[in-house]
């Protein structure tokens, strides 16, 4: 099976780092209670983690992490693609060079971490036209956008779906805020693409 290549903000992978790992927490509170007996309190889930470790091999080795460093000095959150994970609205925090120097090889680590702030607020799409078109083609009066929907076919990709309507990719994904995993769409499925 061959993944599409992760993807952060404009940065794309040229071949899929070597190894991730994801890491999901849910904060429990505990609470002492009289006479040697405690509660456990579940406070929920907290910011998922994607750490990883990767090369680029090559000549041009040095110069694409530099161009994946210059990504990591970029300030705020940015649409992260995995080709495995669900796509997230991300921090990147973590970026090492990890091996000893050499003109044709790096080996990196990073680490990315979920971000939930205005997480639906961020990925809302533009407002545009005058009228709302609905899958069953009728309009709601007094809106303002026109919405168009694609239904997937077999054979189907996010990727050539964007394409047959003009859209980047992360367009796409950002008027699809229920699809978790770009990699993933199944046949019959709405896929929103205006």
């Amino acid at each position: 099976m061959k993944l599409s290549p992760m993807r952060y903000k404009d940065f794309i992978w040229p071949h899929n780092p070597r190894t991730y790992a994801i890491e999901y927490e849910r904060v429990i509170a505990v609470n002492k209670v009289p006479y040697g007996r405690y509660q456990l309190q579940d406070l929920g889930p907290t910011r998922r983690i994607l750490r990883g470790e990767g090369e680029f091999v090559g000549e041009d080795a040095y110069r694409t992490f530099q161009a994946l460093a210059s990504v990591f000095y970029q300030e705020g959150p940015g649409l992260l693609v995995h080709p495995v994970w669900q796509c997230a609205n991300a921090y990147f925090v973590e970026l090492s060079l990890a091996q000893e120097p050499r003109a044709d090889y790096v080996r990196y680590t990073f680490a990315f971490w979920e971000s939930y702030d205005d997480y639906v607020q961020s990925l809302a799409p533009a407002v545009g036209s005058s009228s709302r078109t609905v899958s069953g083609g009728g309009t709601t009066a007094g809106s303002t956008t026109t919405e168009r929907w694609h239904t997937v076919q077999r054979g189907d990709t996010l990727w050539g779906i964007a394409n047959t309507y003009g859209l980047s990719l992360n367009a796409l994904i950002v008027l699809n805020p229920q699809i978790k995993n770009p990699n993933l769409i199944y046949v019959g499925q709405k896929v929103r693409v205006a």
